[in-house]
């Protein structure tokens, strides 16, 4: 999402007379595998049934929605709800003033603040107003191959000084020391790499706003990332796909991915297996023997940084009083059913109910995952890992949003600063100094245009 969706507030004042009918809700998902789709639908029947109103289901790819949004509100047909958006996408909602964060704050209060993580509650608002409704998050995280590090007597891969170390010992021409992204035009480099700068305080702007792009901290984030990914990897552009296949194939000792990699790392998608050697004997090698890392620390960091996507239910002003009432069953009565679609990459940040404080996070380490095969998380990796899975959206940190500059932020990474400047200091070597002082100059562009 960027700054495209400017466009809208305009015609935002009607939502079309089909979504202002009471016993008909629209509402749009960005789940949009087929699968994942069919899956919504029946827990939406379960919404319908119990209440009467109908719902129509429209699954749309979260790069095509500014387009859709765009054409939609034109002819006033936007939906009631939207689900499954990123934080970047309802940031933008939010800017063009189309969110109900009434509505948003009332089905909060109705299910209780407390039983949220906080830290997803605090990602979802704005100057203290509820914009939207948390749903679920993936974590980004860092796989290790614990067998490698054990027999070097290596740290977990917790600090930078503990990563670089791990990566030069185990580097060789057959083992990269480590695998992430770099690719100039990618979102996945702008979120691996935004954790990396968030684990040593380098953050985008500064509690009055400015953006900080050229700090020491920034500086010193790009020179230890570009020069980690130019000195112990491989060579060329790299992206999800390869990073997931040379861990896959036994050919890295790291990787940085997200949580949608514990059930392809067990060998539960066909079009996405483990090829290494000990792989074909045993599917579940990898996943054996694979530590996994929530949280990294920098040395200019004051307490370690996670990273990861919370998405959320968006209700938009004119959404009939309904939408409130589904997403309330989203969270709650239809909640186990709405994680299992695909618990992987569905962490609950909604922990429990007031009855029972751990029912859904107890819930979701019980849930079946995998696309081809299923398997349950809990049969594949330890109780302890599960947990601290489970725990890390309260380590999730973002550039931008906690200081009031989502859009700012939605804006950075929609036109892939970052990755861009990335990639050109692991091919030309550009120096930290004047890489920052590039992410600086664009980004203060960006806010310029924003008018913030």
């Amino acid at each position: 999402m960027t700054v495209a969706l400017l466009g809208i507030t305009a015609c935002s004042g009607s939502s079309g007379d089909a979504s202002s009918e009471t016993d008909q809700l629209t509402v749009w998902t960005t789940e949009d595998l087929p699968d994942r789709v069919a899956s919504q639908q029946a827990i939406m029947d379960q919404f319908s049934e119990s209440s009467g109103i109908e719902v129509e289901l429209v699954a749309i790819a979260e790069d095509q929605l500014t387009s859709v949004l765009s054409s939609s509100a034109a002819s006033g047909e936007l939906p009631d709800v939207i689900g499954a958006l990123s934080l970047n996408g309802m940031n933008q909602l939010s800017t063009d003033g189309l969110l109900n964060t009434s509505a948003a704050a009332a089905v909060v209060e109705e299910l209780g603040a407390d039983t949220f993580s906080p830290r997803s509650l605090e990602l979802t608002s704005s100057d203290g107003e509820q914009l939207s409704v948390p749903s679920d998050a993936f974590a980004q995280l860092l796989f290790y191959r614990q067998d490698l590090f054990e027999q070097a007597g290596l740290d977990a891969p917790t600090t930078f000084e503990a990563i670089e170390k791990a990566a030069q010992a185990l580097h060789t021409d057959e083992l990269a020391g480590i695998v992430a992204a770099t690719a100039p035009a990618d979102s996945f480099t702008q979120q691996t790499f935004e954790q990396f700068a968030l684990a040593n305080g380098c953050e985008l702007v500064g509690d009055d706003g400015g953006v900080t792009l050229n700090s020491d901290q920034c500086q010193e984030s790009l020179t230890f990332y570009s020069a980690l990914l130019r000195d112990y990897s491989v060579p060329g552009n790299q992206d999800a796909d390869t990073t997931r296949a040379s861990y896959f194939a036994g050919d890295a000792a790291m990787t940085v991915w997200s949580s949608f990699l514990l059930d392809e790392l067990a060998g539960l998608r066909s079009d996405a297996l483990p090829t290494c050697a000990e792989c074909a004997d045993d599917p579940a090698f990898l996943a054996d023997n694979t530590g996994i890392v929530t949280a990294i620390q920098g040395p200019d960091g004051e307490q370690p940084a996670g990273y990861g996507e919370i998405v959320s239910w968006n209700i938009l002003n004119d959404a009939a009083p309904a939408a409130q009432d589904l997403v309330t069953f989203m969270m709650g009565d239809g909640y186990q059913d709405w994680l299992a679609v695909a618990p992987e990459g569905k962490i609950p940040v909604r922990l429990g109910t007031a009855d029972n404080p751990t029912e859904f996070t107890d819930a979701w380490q019980g849930l079946e995952a995998g696309v081809d095969s299923k398997a349950l998380l809990s049969s594949i990796y330890a109780p302890e890992t599960l947990a601290e899975i489970s725990q890390s959206t309260n380590q999730f940190k973002r550039w931008g949003i906690p200081q009031g500059q989502g859009a700012l932020a939605a804006a950075v990474s929609g036109q892939f600063i970052a990755p861009q400047i990335i990639a050109s200091m692991v091919s030309s070597g550009t120096s930290g100094e004047e890489a920052a002082s590039q992410a600086q100059d664009e980004a203060e562009s960006l806010q310029a245009d924003l008018g913030q």
